[in-house]
């Protein structure tokens, strides 16, 4: 399962540029998610330098990512494209429609997806199976 995660608000508190104290259970989430064998995508508006400090921060917190504001390779080989949208499963920003949870929540949510779901989507509607 891939997960898309945003970095200012989501990982680490909202003070951009600069890089904010880290969310409550955010670290400690996303490296088990990573052990766990979830591929994860940093996924953020960060470019050069201020993406750079966003990528060292977590890395120097323990959060490796397979691909940073990209598909993953494995990804792109598998359907032999390359869209400009990152493509996921789940993706964690807090700004979607609604108050980011906490990072246990989180984490929950995360292990009620059902991988198995996504290969039986309706086809006519143009989704694809992950």
């Amino acid at each position: 399962m891939i997960v898309a995660v945003d970095f200012d608000g989501t990982i680490v508190h909202d003070d951009y540029p600069r890089i904010g104290d880290p969310v409550t259970g955010a670290i400690e989430t996303l490296r088990k998610l990573k052990k766990e064998g979830y591929i994860l995508i940093l996924w953020t508006c960060r470019t050069g330098l201020l993406l750079a400090q966003a990528v060292k921060f977590c890395a120097e917190n323990g959060i490796r990512f397979d691909a940073i504001n990209a598909n993953p390779r494995s990804e792109v080989i598998k359907w032999k494209s390359d869209p400009r949208k990152v493509g996921a499963d789940i993706y964690i920003d807090d700004r979607g429609l609604g108050k980011l949870p906490s990072w246990d929540e989180i984490y929950k949510i995360v292990h009620r997806r059902v991988p198995d779901a996504l290969d039986r989507l309706d086809m006519s509607y143009g989704f694809a199976p992950r």
